[in-house]
């Protein structure tokens, strides 16, 4: 079964004042700890959703740049624009959002061990309550495009859908970074606990 990576990555960052794509993070742009984020989790192809920024986007090697010229829209029109450009070999897809740096690649294959075991939808979990990766097999696409409106992406999906849902407890955490304050308390955080994805 192939299970690809899809970044969503095309936001402005209005709060943040730039791209969240763009943040550094341990010297590394948020978007190319997201994509080593997917790749360390075993997802092939990868796809990175693009809008604000995207000229200024660092390398990303082995990866499918896919711009959205709706990006302004929201996070809905990035996940839909995200799943269209899948190639049709993919089963399923692994979706995560830039601008969370916690996120693990153990997570990540957890998601996918769900998949493999039969899932039609795996979420992760922290303490008990959602959050990404998420995983979404093929059969499930068709019936986001409801949902997934402005700033809302697979939530409202999930929602309605609850009986397609497997849970998987995961550790690290889904926060994630919006205004300038959450930067500099993440980088506190960060500091304090030596915690992220793959360091």
């Amino acid at each position: 079964m192939t299970v690809a990576g899809l970044l969503l990555a095309a936001g402005a960052g209005r709060r943040l004042g730039q791209p969240k794509a763009l943040l550094e993070w341990d010297g590394e742009p948020l978007v190319q700890r997201a994509v080593r984020l997917l790749r360390s989790g075993g997802c092939h192809p990868l796809h990175v959703v693009i809008g604000a920024g995207a000229r200024r986007l660092p390398p990303l090697p082995d990866t499918v740049p896919v711009p959205n010229p709706r990006w302004r829209d929201g996070l809905g029109s990035s996940l839909l624009r995200g799943l269209d450009s899948l190639p049709d070999t993919a089963d399923a897809v692994v979706v995560v959002l830039v601008d969370q740096p916690w996120l693990t690649p153990t997570a990540v294959r957890r998601v996918r061990a769900a998949y493999t075991a039969g899932a039609a939808v795996a979420v992760a979990t922290y303490a008990g309550r959602p959050g990404h990766p998420v995983l979404l097999s093929r059969a499930t696409w068709p019936l986001l495009a409801p949902h997934a409106t402005g700033d809302r992406g697979a939530r409202d999906f999930l929602r309605a859908r609850a009986d397609l849902v497997t849970r998987v407890p995961c550790d690290g955490s889904p926060a994630d970074v919006d205004t300038p304050t959450d930067l500099a308390r993440a980088r506190r955080r960060h500091a304090s606990r030596h915690d992220g994805p793959c360091g």
